[in-house]
C-alpha cells in the first residue's frame, strides 16, 4: 500500500501543493488530473526526490520515503515529462549512465522491457538524431529497468506513436498485475480506460473522481 498524508510544496506565497492525501492499493494505477500549472510534476517531483517537500508522509508498506533517501530510490521510478537523456550519447550509453551491464541485459532479452517498449533497435544510435518518440521510449526504458515497485509516470505517452503507446500501455498492464503500483499523470481522455482510479488536482487538494462516462463528461471536469 502507498500511502501520501499531508504533503505540501510552497514557493513564496505560493502553496502549489495544500493538503495532498492518497492511497493506493498495490498493483494499481491511479490516473492524476488536473489543469496547466495545477502541481501534478510538482507532485511527482517531490514523490520522485526531485525536489523537497515542506511537509507531508510518504508511506509504502508503512515505511516512511522521505526520511530514507536509499530506500525511495530502490523502490521508486520516475520518468519525467522533460527529455532527461544525454544527447551526445548513443542510447545504449544513457542505459549505461544509470544502469549495469547485467541490468541493460536482462531488458535486451527477449521478454525484457527494452525490447517491450520497441527501443531496442536504436539504441546505438546518437541521441540526437532519434525522434522524440524514439527518445520517450528510451527514457521510459531507463525509468523502468530496475523493475521499481512505484512508478511516477509524467505524461508518458506524449510524442509516442500508436504502436509506441500500445507497447506502453502493455508494459504498464504487465507492471500493476506483478504488484506495482503506478501513479499516472496525464491529459489524455482516452487513456483513463488504463487508469483504476482518478484523481483530480486543484487548488493544491487531491480529490477523487469517478471515471467520466464520454469524452464530453471528461473535459466537463476543467470547467
Amino acid at each position: 500500500m502507498l500511502v501520501l498524508h499531508q504533503i505540501k510544496k510552497q514557493y513564496g506565497k505560493n502553496a502549489v501543493l495544500r493538503e495532498v492525501n492518497l492511497q493506493a492499493a498495490n498493483g494499481s494505477c491511479v490516473g492524476i488530473l488536473g489543469g496547466n500549472g495545477s502541481g501534478k510534476t510538482t507532485l511527482l517531483s517531490v514523490l520522485g526526490g526531485i525536489l523537497r517537500p515542506d511537509s507531508g508522509s510518504f508511506r509504502y508498506e508503512e515505511e516512511e520515503l522521505f526520511a530514507n533517501a536509499k530506500r525511495r530510490r530502490a523502490l521508486v521510478s520516475f520518468s519525467p515529462q522533460a527529455n532527461p537523456l544525454m544527447e551526445e550519447l548513443s542510447g545504449f550509453d544513457n542505459l549505461l549512465l544509470w544502469h549495469d551491464r547485467a541490468t541493460v541485459a536482462r531488458g535486451l532479452a527477449p521478454e525484457g522491457v527494452i525490447t517491450a517498449l520497441g527501443a531496442a533497435a536504436f539504441l546505438n544510435k546518437p541521441v540526437v538524431k532519434l525522434s522524440g518518440g524514439m527518445k520517450k521510449r528510451l527514457s521510459i526504458a531507463i525509468a523502468v529497468l530496475r523493475e521499481p515497485k512505484i512508478l511516477l509516470l509524467d505524461e508518458p505517452t506524449a510524442a509516442l506513436d500508436m504502436e509506441g503507446k500500445a507497447q506502453f500501455y502493455a508494459y504498464l498492464k504487465r507492471f500493476t498485475a506483478a504488484g506495482g503500483t503506478a501513479l499516472f499523470v496525464t491529459h489524455d481522455f482516452a487513456e483513463f480506460a488504463h487508469c483504476d482510479r482518478l484523481v483530480f488536482l486543484r487548488d493544491g487538494v487531491l480529490r477523487e473522481i469517478p471515471q467520466p462516462e464520454s469524452a464530453a463528461a471528461a473535459e466537463a471536469l476543467f470547467l
